[in-house]
């Protein structure tokens, strides 16, 4: 795992987590230039899934620890702010619920916060695994997939090309990534449990809901958080960050950015 700091070093620390199979520049780096301005931003870059260093994803569990220990030898234990973009939404909650460290506006991104068992779970995750490995490795769709994007209607197709580039999908900048590790996410995800009404002192959970995925995500999010800030937008999955980058970060900005007189010291 590596980390990846930008921004301005005495403002509000912003931990950034990414979603499933996701490069961290390719998840965040359309908006790390606004963001810059206002947070010192740390980029998570998953084991697995950096080109820089040889690693296979095996758990969420180890990666949250891995932030664990990052942020408390960096940062003291304390962060101001994370933001977790779909799986990463998942990984916020468990550093929120484990409270090993210490985050002031923990925000998901419009997460599903899906859970199944271990059967299911292995079968959906060899069979991800299989396809997106094969994309990957081509930076294509098979023409099946892509003759059924492109006969969305534009708006949606240019919102699902958007998805594929955020995943790697669209070149092939993301061969170096083994199979093994898109299987690992994807199962450990599914498998690993999130607690319920988790409330933390001087917490805040912000769920960014994209209403368009359905009510019963609205559902797992009050269930699974005592009192979240529900932050609704009629969008799907993570649209506000792919297609409108400049609003998005004015939400988090809104969410995230606490009083200074409040801010524990590093």
């Amino acid at each position: 795992m590596k980390f990846y700091e930008s921004g301005q070093w005495e403002a509000p620390v912003l931990l950034l987590l990414p979603g499933t199979c996701c490069h961290w520049k390719k998840n965040f780096g359309h908006v790390l230039p606004l963001l810059n301005e206002q947070f010192h931003v740390v980029c998570v870059s998953y084991d697995g899934f950096d080109e820089k260093e040889e690693s296979l994803f095996t758990t969420v569990t180890a990666q949250v620890e891995k932030i664990e220990q990052f942020v408390s030898c960096n940062f003291g234990g304390h962060i101001d702010a994370a933001y977790g973009c779909s799986l990463g939404g998942s990984l916020v909650g468990m550093l929120v619920e484990r409270q090993n460290i210490h985050i002031g506006h923990a925000v998901l991104g419009s997460s599903d916060l899906d859970q199944e068992d271990g059967l299911s779970a292995r079968l959906k995750a060899w069979l991800i695994g299989w396809v997106l490995h094969g994309v990957m490795q081509k930076g294509r769709l098979p023409g099946w997939m892509r003759k059924r994007l492109d006969a969305k209607p534009t708006e949606q197709k240019a919102y699902m090309e958007k998805m594929l580039a955020m995943m790697g999908l669209a070149d092939r900048s993301m061969t170096f990534v083994k199979q093994r590790s898109i299987r690992s996410q994807f199962y450990s995800d599914l498998v690993t449990p999130l607690g319920d009404a988790i409330c933390v002192k001087d917490t805040t959970v912000h769920c960014f809901y994209a209403r368009k995925m359905g009510d019963m995500y609205l559902q797992r999010y009050k269930q699974h958080f005592a009192s979240p800030d529900i932050v609704t937008h009629d969008l799907l999955h993570e649209e506000l960050l792919l297609c409108q980058p400049e609003k998005w970060v004015q939400e988090v900005c809104r969410c995230c950015i606490p009083s200074r007189a409040s801010a524990k010291p590093r």
